[in-house]
């Protein structure tokens, strides 16, 4: 009799060694320290040029992390460290275009977006972690009585099985969904709730989150913008933790795939903050990746898809999308549809 073994529930996550434990961690801490200490004493508006070099780092970096997870666990382990990053970096394109949208609608002077961003992903890789340990274990405790089917013993999960109806749902719905040119965060339960417990200035303080006007304390629009950050980073990781889960039940792999991505969004967003409209096709390769993970998670019991397959699969969607997106031109699109109206 074949059994499965993708998330079977006796089945346990690689035990990694020590060093690539303390690897990651030394990485982190120095990286951070020197994107805030070094480069970033003083509130100034990112380049375009710094924004490439950093994007450019964290890639670099995240890939040779990638190489280290293969020597240190073999090909598998690195394809769905691979693969669990491509997703999340995909999917966190999204959050790209909601920061303008923040950033434009409480007027953020550009030089301090980069330090909104910053204690944003700070809060992002604690929260982060809480999700990935805390999903982990909810899967364990969520596996169904195995039963067999064709003779193949199956033991269904309930958690992750209401991970992959959510994500085709969510995969379906992005389709027909679009993007609104202006949004009203005054109506947003953070918002809301922080202007309830704290006293607000109305003007910025040389990029302080706190200030003091007339003897009394108060917190600065700024505070108040990465709190709203942090509350729309956890709606996302609503979307991007599920998805990552079809990719492997190893906590260590799904937490430092996800930091790296995380860490990697700020550059790219003011690499990518004025070039978003030209990526018109990648909404639509989001959504056929959520999908395709949300299909792998529901017969993850019954057809067992490689993790090489998921990450080919993944990095094809991603590159046709963008290729589409680069190569039929807007004025192409238009003159299709006026021609297709006659």
């Amino acid at each position: 009799m074949q059994t499965s073994t993708i998330y079977s529930a006796a089945s346990v996550a690689p035990h990694h060694n020590w060093w690539i434990i303390m690897t990651f961690s030394v990485v982190i801490v120095i990286m951070l320290m020197i994107d805030l200490g070094i480069f970033n004493k003083k509130n100034h508006t990112i380049s375009s040029r710094e924004a490439l070099i950093w994007t450019i780092v964290w890639i670099v970096i995240s890939l040779l992390f990638g190489l280290v997870v293969y020597f240190e666990s073999g090909l598998n382990s690195a394809s769905d460290y691979i693969a669990a990053y491509l997703i999340e970096k995909s999917l966190s394109m999204d959050n790209i275009f909601v920061f303008i949208l923040i950033f434009s609608y409480f007027n953020v002077p550009s030089e301090y977006q980069h330090k909104v961003l910053f204690y944003g992903i700070i809060g992002a890789i604690l929260f982060r972690a809480i999700f990935i340990f805390a999903g982990v274990e909810l899967i364990k405790l969520t596996y169904l009585p195995p039963f067999v089917v064709n003779g193949t013993e199956v033991q269904l999960n309930v958690v992750l099985t209401i991970f992959g109806f959510f994500l085709l749902y969510a995969g379906l719905k992005s389709f027909n969904s679009h993007k609104e040119d202006q949004k009203d965060f005054s109506k947003n339960i953070v918002v809301r709730i922080a202007h309830r417990l704290l006293p607000f200035s109305k003007e910025y303080d040389k990029g302080k989150f706190f200030t003091k006007q007339n003897g009394k304390r108060l917190a600065t629009p700024l505070f108040l913008v990465v709190l709203v950050i942090e509350s729309t980073d956890i709606l996302f990781a609503v979307d991007s933790i599920p998805a990552i889960f079809a990719i492997t039940n190893d906590p260590f792999i799904l937490y430092t795939s996800n930091i790296f991505a995380i860490l990697g969004l700020r550059a790219l967003y003011f690499l990518l903050a004025n070039l978003m409209p030209l990526f018109r096709f990648l909404h639509y390769g989001l959504a056929v990746i959520l999908i395709f993970i949300g299909a792998k998670m529901l017969i993850a019991d019954f057809i067992e898809i490689p993790s090489p397959v998921s990450l080919v699969v993944v990095v094809t969607i991603l590159t046709v999308s963008i290729l589409l997106s680069v190569l039929i031109k807007e004025e192409k699109i238009s003159a299709d549809v006026k021609q297709i109206s006659k």
